[in-house]
């Protein structure tokens, strides 16, 4: 069961709309996060939500990207909630544009926000869902992530948005053996 569900971002203005933010950019598109009354605490914002058999924490960690593990682990612990029972929502550089999808699991595709969840959680497994913000052509992968979506991009971007957050809505409280690794191409 998703007990805890995360929100990788990086907090100030300048990177408010860029690829990093992408998870960030989700959450404002469920409806039952705008809403809520969030709270300052283990170095991020918190919203819990659901019944208490159900409740489902949602965490936005402030510390920056390449310290997220510490807003998670803090908030795990507290919560007494285990890795198994965390979904971290995260932009993806080997996935397209467009492409969204889940991942129990496995590697790190080189992302320091899920390297220091996973150092202070202490293993791999957990949930994760990924939002496709594809790879730089030229230039490097710091500029990319950093930089606002292009144009082209953005055009698509509340269609990407919207899909993501209707799958994650239908996640959280519910039993889950085992996400599936799976990905959808939202546009062509």
């Amino acid at each position: 069961m998703i007990r805890m569900m995360v929100f990788l971002g990086n907090p100030g203005l300048q990177y408010k709309n860029t690829r990093h933010n992408a998870a960030w950019l989700c959450s404002d598109y469920m409806d039952e996060l705008k809403n809520g009354h969030w709270q300052n605490k283990f170095k991020g914002s918190w919203l819990s939500c659901g019944s208490e058999d159900r409740k489902v924490i949602y965490l936005k960690p402030e510390t920056y990207m390449n310290k997220s593990g510490e807003s998670v682990g803090a908030a795990a612990s507290f919560f007494k909630i285990k890795p198994e029972e965390i979904l971290v929502v995260h932009d993806d550089l080997e996935l397209p544009f467009g492409e969204i999808g889940f991942r129990t699991g496995g590697g790190l595709a080189g992302h320091n926000g899920l390297k220091s969840i996973s150092s202070h959680l202490g293993t791999r497994d957990f949930h994760r869902f990924r939002i496709g913000i594809g790879r730089p052509v030229h230039g490097s992968i710091s500029s990319w992530v950093t930089g606002r979506f292009s144009g082209e991009e953005e055009i698509h971007l509340s269609l990407i948005l919207e899909k993501s957050a209707d799958m994650l809505l239908s996640y959280p409280g519910k039993e889950i053996n085992k996400v599936v690794q799976s990905k959808i191409k939202v546009i062509n």
